[in-house]
């Protein structure tokens, strides 16, 4: 069996909302099509420029953003670093002077409701999220290319060979749980050892931690702007912010100032069941409206679902660390943190192996199932439980969430996508206890087993439930509806 090589940095991408495979995946491959024009030093010779954009992409682009993701991309925009409150600006400006500077660097005539073609009704045989670029050169000649944006920001090229990245011989391959269990066996490693054994064949381990910290920060920082900004959500549906209302409500009368010192003041309000629940929740619905605001994210393991490792991770490290207080700090902090992230990373990676992140192939299994199972496993082992249990914890988040629909109304990502990462975050915490207080000798079902009955249930979910907005919510609740 052939192995394919994913890294943890792979699974975490940081980008832009609200949606990995809508949103990122087009947004990265529109720059590889500029990127491959300068290659061929054919890109000042470009006079016109068409993106088609077919299935699931056309159906719920506009919802998602598609349309602005590729215009950003192809201007060259990177959407780890561009600045999300300059996105109405830069793509106001393309409307308004009909024309788009090509990786930053050559002007071409553009009109976006033109030059973007929502194809609502083909679809290619490969994967539902797919788009073409086509240009014109000045001498007539005309070049096209197709990407498939196949979940989770990963975007695959027609006629591609693997990546370098994919071509790596990592110490430990792993395609399947099993495998993963088999090296735990043979070397006596921990989860999180092996993935970062693996890390190392393509950076030095220094590099990998300092990498995977400052994503906890892009996702920290996401989460406190999510507790702190009010307002409705763009997109005409109206659905009201609650994560800032709810912050307030918990919090009373509590002073703080920054990230730091709203954390000491969420820590003092005890460890009381609800309280803790409502704060998971909490942590959750501000990561996801920040996402459905055009935030910066980060996948985990797609944007629909970005809440839920946050909130478990924050959960752990506000309320479940030995002696509860004083909570984890300082080095003993930043090595939990890489823990939960590299083992989270691992079973998200399985997952893409066995079956798929793309909640247009998948359902919403695929992302929120996915994501649950992922923080179900980092926790337990957190937790100090066992690989097998870790496990375990995954293949039970998965299990409760098989056959779960994507039917986004108005195909954007808000109903019920905002909610679900609660319920994802609940879902994996829950599952993690659980396999703490179980032996996974008496488990029926295998996380292998789990995978391929979610591939299998994908595979027979109609296709209306697969992130097209023709099911399910999005025609069974008026669009001026707005949630609670």
């Amino acid at each position: 069996m052939s192995h394919e090589a994913i890294s943890v940095f792979d699974i975490f991408k940081i980008g832009i909302g609200p949606s990995s495979s809508h949103t990122l995946g087009p947004w990265r491959a529109a720059r590889r099509f500029v990127g491959t024009l300068q290659q061929k030093n054919i890109l000042f010779d470009v006079i016109e420029v068409k993106v088609l954009l077919y299935g699931s992409l056309a159906k719920t682009g506009k919802g998602h953003g598609t349309d602005v993701a590729v215009q950003l991309g192809l201007s060259g925009d990177d959407p780890v670093t561009f600045a999300v409150e300059q996105i109405n600006a830069k793509i106001n400006d393309i409307s308004s002077m009909k024309r788009i500077v090509l990786g930053g660097l050559h002007e071409v005539v553009f009109e976006p409701n033109e030059n973007i073609d929502f194809l609502f009704t083909e679809t290619l045989p490969y994967h539902p999220n797919a788009l073409t670029f086509l240009v014109t050169l000045r001498n007539g000649e005309t070049i096209a290319e197709t990407y498939y944006s196949v979940g989770g920001g990963f975007v695959v090229k027609e006629g591609e060979e693997s990546s370098s990245s994919q071509q790596t011989q990592l110490p430990f391959p792993i395609n399947t749980a099993d495998d993963l269990l088999h090296w735990c066996i043979k070397t006596g490693l921990t989860i999180h050892e092996i993935v970062m054994e693996n890390e190392n064949a393509w950076r030095i381990e220094k590099e990998t931690k300092e990498s995977l910290l400052n994503i906890w920060r892009v996702m920290k920082e996401c989460m406190y702007r999510g507790c702190h900004t009010s307002g409705t959500l763009p997109g005409g549906l109206n659905v009201k912010r609650r994560a800032a209302e709810l912050n307030k409500k918990i919090l009373g009368n509590k002073l703080y100032n920054d990230h730091d010192s709203w954390l000491e003041a969420i820590r003092s309000g005890g460890h009381d069941f609800k309280y803790i629940l409502d704060w998971v929740s909490c942590f959750a619905l501000a990561v996801n409206e920040e996402n459905a605001s055009f935030g910066r994210v980060v996948t985990a393991p797609t944007n629909g679902a970005a809440g839920v490792i946050p909130a478990v991770l924050q959960y752990y490290l506000s309320f479940c660390h030995p002696d509860s207080i004083p909570i984890v700090i300082g080095k003993d902090k930043d090595e939990k943190i890489i823990q939960f992230l590299l083992t989270a990373a691992e079973i998200g990676s399985i997952f893409k192996k066995g079956a798929t992140l793309s909640a247009a192939m998948g359902g919403c299994q695929a992302e929120i199932g996915v994501s649950s199972a992922m923080a179900a496993a980092a926790l337990t082992e957190c937790m100090g439980g066992t690989q097998r249990q870790a496990m375990m914890a995954a293949e039970i988040a998965m299990e409760h969430h098989l056959g779960m629909t994507c039917d986004p109304i108005g195909g954007l990502v808000q109903v019920p996508c905002i909610e679900r990462n609660t319920m994802g975050a609940i879902k994996a915490i829950t599952a993690s206890q659980l396999a703490l207080q179980s032996s996974p000798d008496f488990a029926k079902v295998s996380l292998d087993g789990v995978i391929r009955t979610m591939w299998d249930t994908a595979k027979d979910m109609d296709h209306k439930y697969k992130e097209t907005a023709e099911g399910g919510l999005a025609v069974n609740v008026p669009l001026s509806l707005p949630e609670c």
